[in-house]
């Protein structure tokens, strides 16, 4: 198997962390609406304000993410600029593969 080239590992860290962010969003978005069902009056309010300062966390997490994705996603554009023929080849080459393998039925 293949060693994971430095920008691979960054790229799957980032994925890892983006991933885990949302997710931990998710489940707190979740625990405020259950338990703002019976809210009303000045404790909604607060239970508002407090979904809208996940929501920023969330949008600020994508786009720190975004930030960081970015040099991986310069250097696979400099790589596929640099070597036209190679990503040619490799992308036929797993066409090819995945062909074979869906025509095997």
């Amino acid at each position: 198997m293949a060693r994971k080239t430095a920008a691979q590992v960054a790229e799957d860290q980032i994925k890892d962390q983006a991933f885990s962010e949302l997710a931990s969003l998710i489940e707190e978005s979740e625990k405020l609406l259950k338990d703002g069902a019976s809210l009303v009056g000045e404790e909604a309010d607060s239970l508002r304000e407090q979904v809208s300062q996940k929501l920023k966390q969330a949008r600020e997490s994508v786009s720190g993410a975004r930030e960081r994705a970015q040099p991986v996603i310069e250097a696979t554009q400099t790589y596929i600029g640099g070597h036209p023929w190679q990503t040619v080849a490799v992308s036929a080459g797993f066409g090819l593969v995945v062909g074979l393998l869906l025509g095997r039925r």
